[in-house]
């Protein structure tokens, strides 16, 4: 038992220390440290160059806490009135989300000969991108306050509450239970995201009022015990953790809110990186180069039907040219709920085998690039473009006039 705990300290010991250096790596060059934390998680995962085999257990809790940790972060940012407001706005924009990226999983899919079931599985895959990724990219490049970013929660926010739809569903249909298992399991989670959107809604001061925001230990041990327990109900009673962790956020406003976000924040981009590193150590270099051209492929289909679906969801909302990029591009990543769909579809004889690792390239490839390619608005090249696009729109009444 000793041994066991002084590997597992060597190991988590080692590893934090080495993403610290690649984050301040990363961000010399001006990089999103994310990638470099996927790379570091496959040289030492299952099949990678020095398996870390000890401290899995630790990597993998602190992962589901990062992605928890992320959501509930992105929740103190707004308030409940702006949510419900927001949703509202942004439901025509979720259901071109839906259409644009969930039907080319299902067509691909099919394509294959790989059967019905399966292409309800790609679909989610396809469908959902990465809150935690999403939440991180934005914190990294200071996007936080920019107005595009109310458009991007938003579509994330109705493909989360989407999700906690689709999950016992998808589910059901894995566990071969029909029309009428998969229809109890959507009642029940339907039932339970209304109670909860309810409850953080309508009595958020209250929930505010049980923490001091002038007693820093208090509030961050009182907020995070919340939000981990509201998450662990929510995981429980088959809706998302992370819809959980979100509402938390929501609920919470004013000093409390504000003070809280600067506590968590540590707490958050150490988990964070976790969870980032987690995915790549659950992740077989070996299984990844037999289906890498397939999910490059998907990849570039979905990739580019974010950026439609963000560019049009800016555009309705009145965003400005750059400010529609920055959205469809900061859209593209895939990550935690395509792996967990992937994951429920593996225990399944109902869906090919090939699938898990199709799908484990295909996020790869949308964590890599999404977050570099996230950057591309804001080059000279690309600000350089745009000035002269608006100049030349600008020009165009007078040249009509002539």
């Amino acid at each position: 038992m000793h041994h066991e705990i002084t590997v597992l300290l060597v190991e988590v010991g080692a590893l934090l220390l080495g993403l610290g250096l690649l984050g301040r790596l990363g961000r010399r060059f001006g990089l999103s440290p994310i990638p470099l934390y996927l790379l570091a998680g496959l040289a030492f995962g299952h099949g990678g160059l020095l398996p870390m085999s000890a401290s899995e257990d630790f990597f993998a809790t602190g992962a589901e806490i990062g992605v928890i940790l992320l959501l509930v972060m992105l929740g103190l940012e707004y308030s409940a009135s702006e949510l419900v407001t927001n949703l509202r706005s942004a439901a025509p924009a979720g259901l071109i989300d839906a259409l644009l990226n969930a039907l080319p999983g299902a067509a691909f899919a099919l394509l294959l000969g790989w059967g019905p079931v399966a292409a309800l599985v790609l679909a989610g895959i396809t469908w959902v991108s990465s809150s935690g990724v999403i939440a991180k990219v934005l914190a990294d490049l200071g996007r936080l306050g920019n107005r595009e970013t109310p458009v991007i929660l938003s579509v994330l926010v109705i493909e989360d509450l989407a999700m906690a739809l689709y999950l016992p569903l998808v589910t059901a249909v894995l566990l071969g239970s029909g029309l009428l298992g998969g229809g109890l399991a959507l009642a029940g989670a339907v039932a339970t995201v209304v109670v909860v959107l309810v409850v953080a809604i309508r009595y958020g001061q209250v929930i505010s009022k049980m923490f001091s925001p002038k007693d820093p230990e208090a509030l961050l041990l009182g907020v995070l015990g919340l939000t981990l327990l509201v998450a662990g109900i929510a995981a429980e009673l088959k809706v998302s953790a992370a819809v959980g962790a979100f509402l938390v956020g929501i609920a919470l406003s004013g000093p409390v809110a504000h003070n809280a976000t600067e506590l968590l924040s540590p707490l958050r981009d150490l988990f964070a990186a976790v969870f980032f590193v987690f995915f790549g150590l659950a992740t077989n270099p070996a299984d990844i180069p037999p289906v890498l051209l397939p999910a490059l492929g998907l990849a570039v289909v979905t990739m580019a039907t974010k950026v439609v679906t963000g560019y049009l969801a800016a555009r309705r909302a009145g965003i400005a040219l750059p400010g529609r990029l920055r959205t469809g591009l900061g859209l593209m990543p895939r990550g935690e709920f395509s792996i967990v769909i992937a994951g429920l579809a593996v225990t399944s004889s109902a869906v090919e085998p090939q699938l898990a690792p199709l799908a484990t390239a295909y996020v790869l490839i949308t964590v890599v690039t999404g977050p570099l390619l996230a950057r591309v608005p804001d080059t000279a090249w690309a600000k350089g473009w745009l000035r002269r696009r608006a100049m030349a729109r600008r020009r165009e009444p007078v040249a009509v006039g002539d």
